[in-house]
């Protein structure tokens, strides 16, 4: 069966594996409730949750990522009736009831560890939010928004994808072929950003993000249903209840951060939109005005002029076998940690290129397994992801269950003449992938409620950016970046290009990430929104990004982590900031520095989710950073490196 689970040797046993977990979770709901305030009401929530993880979990990777429909189809429907069994026990009052009497007995929470505590304070979030302290009627309210927003956030992301019909004759007829065409219609599915034509760029960006009426009023409903909840249960705004317990722990510290960000990047931004509006004006004089189809199409240009960082350079020494060689490497340096291939069995895996790898320890023997879904496959999603398909855990019977997720990429099958040859940015994102697979591996936690990466959004990816900052460094890249067939090293200026590289133009990609995360802030801040959601892109994009904003686009609605990231788009910027400061306080010196491996793996990965983010960062840093060191941290990595400058001038 898939992972090992002897039901799902077919689709028809997830109905089966569902089942069970119902019945478990109604037994373990009468324990709780019988049960009198102490560590064991924790143990046994965590027990419920355990037992819908372990369906649900699996299932949500299934349902996207199995090439057989009927498997994704049972998948899809167990996910949904886990989900409703979740929502009718968010609002079980007499449930809500044996918690709330241990979080009032002051002697038993005094008793109890640090960890135990938070997670009971975690359960009784979920409660909260689901509305359990109102009274009947506004609680059947918070119940129906609920459900509401869930609909609106799963046709606002199908929104986002649907292409865009025009009539192929209001195209100029030397471009029409960039472009599908159905009858007399072309579809525009993407905001061609690459194309070398600025004319392609600007027809796609017109259509593509023209408004949808459908979605916009999706979007003012999502927000407003959000907004609504929000109040209900106590909250100013979606912002405040989405923040609870993040690093950034309110809206007002996210404003702060962005705002001190952008002012410290616009010299630099603007600097890089002359460059840009340089490069357009060479190589197209009669229409030089940068423009927001411009930015990422000429960054990349100038990239490649000043760097020549051609991809196909780099892909013969980075094959995925010395690629995993590398990491394998590393993390024995580091930590102690070997990854071991292991036999799968029939029927344990999706497709048969999927590998599956033991996680070992040197003295702590197996830690848990990756099974690494890594090649193109037709149907198969293109994001790169990580999966928890179960969470680690100590059992009743005193041994821990062992963590199991699965690291999906899309990389190329390998040829009879070459194995499998990853570009740069290829290998940045296993690293990064990898990054979350250690977090889940290490992340060895009493509950399983917090395992791993079942953390707050601005700290779950530390992890995996860190390992981005292993993947440039030279002496980590030189261990492993060998020549397929020559066994030559990757030349050490090759590495310092492809790092100074990344660097042109950086300000400006990320003060366009700045103006996404204000935005997002701003749609879930205070309600009734002062204008519409296109009048307040207008108004954002020329105040904090600086492009002009195109009349009749509406980008916003194409703006798909609005859905998975409400109110936390700028996660990524503050663990970029953190990740960074991990890296030159405690491994730019030396990258295998076990000592510091073994702090990083005490101090940030063993927790998980449980223990407050900053405690963490703290505990690693040995200082308390603020909102101005982050800042710093990110402008800092956008400074060049003198000697590369030097070596290439």
């Amino acid at each position: 069966g898939l992972f090992g689970v002897p039901e799902l040797s077919c689709p028809e046993g997830f109905q089966e594996a569902q089942d069970r977990a119902l019945q478990e979770s109604e037994q373990l709901v009468q324990k709780a409730c019988s049960t009198p305030p102490g560590p064991e009401i924790v143990m046994i929530f965590d027990q419920l949750s355990d037992a819908l993880c372990r369906v649900a979990d699996l299932a949500d990777f299934v349902k996207i990522a199995h090439p057989d429909f009927a498997f994704r189809e049972a998948a899809e429907e167990a996910c949904r009736n886990i989900g409703t069994m979740v929502e009718k026990l968010n609002t079980d009052v007499e449930l809500c009831q044996s918690l709330r009497q241990l979080l009032a007995d002051e002697v038993v929470m005094k008793s109890l560890d640090p960890e135990t505590r938070r997670v009971a304070e975690l359960f009784m979030f979920d409660f909260e939010i689901s509305g359990i302290h109102l009274d009947e009627e506004k609680r059947k309210k918070a119940v129906n928004l609920n459900v509401r927003i869930l609909d609106l956030c799963n046709d606002f992301l199908a929104g986002t994808h649907l292409p865009n019909k025009i009539d192929k004759h209001v195209l100029p007829e030397h471009i029409r072929y960039n472009f599908t065409a159905e009858g007399n219609y072309l579809l525009i599915a993407g905001l061609h950003a690459d194309c070398p034509d600025d004319l392609v760029r600007e027809a796609a960006y017109k259509i593509f993000l023209y408004p949808n009426a459908e979605q916009l009023s999706r979007l003012e409903e999502l927000l407003a249903s959000r907004n609504s909840l929000a109040q209900l249960v106590g909250y100013d705004t979606f912002a405040h209840r989405a923040l609870q317990g993040t690093m950034a722990k309110n809206p007002e510290t996210v404003t702060k951060f962005l705002e001190k960000l952008s002012d410290q990047l616009s010299k630099r931004t603007q600097k890089d939109f002359e460059m840009m509006t340089k490069m357009k004006t060479k190589l197209n004089p009669q229409n030089s005005k940068l423009m927001p189809w411009d930015h990422p199409y000429y960054s990349g240009v100038l990239r490649a002029e000043r760097y020549n960082i051609d991809p196909g350079l780099y892909c013969p020494f980075f094959s995925l076998g010395a690629c995993m060689e590398g990491l394998n490497s590393l993390f024995s340096q580091l930590l102690g940690i070997s990854l071991y291939a292991e036999q799968t069995q029939r029927g344990e895996v999706w497709s048969e290129d999927v590998r599956k790898l033991a996680v070992v320890h040197e003295n702590e023997g197996l830690l848990g397994y990756i099974y690494c879904d890594f090649f193109q496959r037709p149907d198969k999603p293109h994001q790169d992801c990580h999966f928890t398909v179960r969470g680690g855990r100590l059992k009743e019977n005193g041994e821990y269950q062992l963590p199991v997720v699965v690291l999906m990429l899309s990389l190329p099958h390998s040829t009879r003449g070459a194995p499998t040859l990853l570009s740069p940015g290829m290998m940045e994102n296993l690293f990064h992938e990898m990054g979350h697979a250690m977090h889940s591996m290490l992340g060895r936690t009493r509950y399983q409620h917090v395992t791993g990466t079942r953390c707050p959004t601005d700290f779950a990816e530390v992890p995996s950016i860190l390992m981005e900052y292993f993947a440039n460094d030279y002496r980590v890249v030189n261990q492993f970046a060998r020549h397929y067939k020559t066994g030559q090293p990757l030349p050490k200026n090759m590495v310092s290009r492809l790092c100074e590289s990344k660097k042109v133009c950086a300000a400006a990609d990320m003060q366009l990430q700045v103006f996404y995360a204000a935005l997002d802030q701003i749609y879930h801040g205070k309600h009734p929104l002062q204008k519409s959601t296109t009048e307040i892109l207008k108004e954002t994009q020329e105040k904090v990004f600086g492009l002009p904003y195109v009349p009749n686009t509406a980008w916003q609605l194409r703006f798909s982590h609005l859905v998975g990231y409400g109110a936390k788009y700028y996660s990524y910027l503050m663990s970029r900031a953190v990740a960074s400061m991990v890296w030159k306080h405690c491994f730019a010196h030396n990258p295998f520095d076990r000592a510091m491996g073994e702090r990083y793996r005490r101090e940030m990965l063993a927790h998980g989710g449980g223990k407050e983010p900053i405690l963490m960062v703290q505990g690693m840093l040995q200082k308390s950073p603020s909102v101005e060191d982050f800042v710093d941290a990110l402008v800092s990595d956008l400074d060049q490196d003198f000697e590369t400058f030097i070596t290439d001038s």
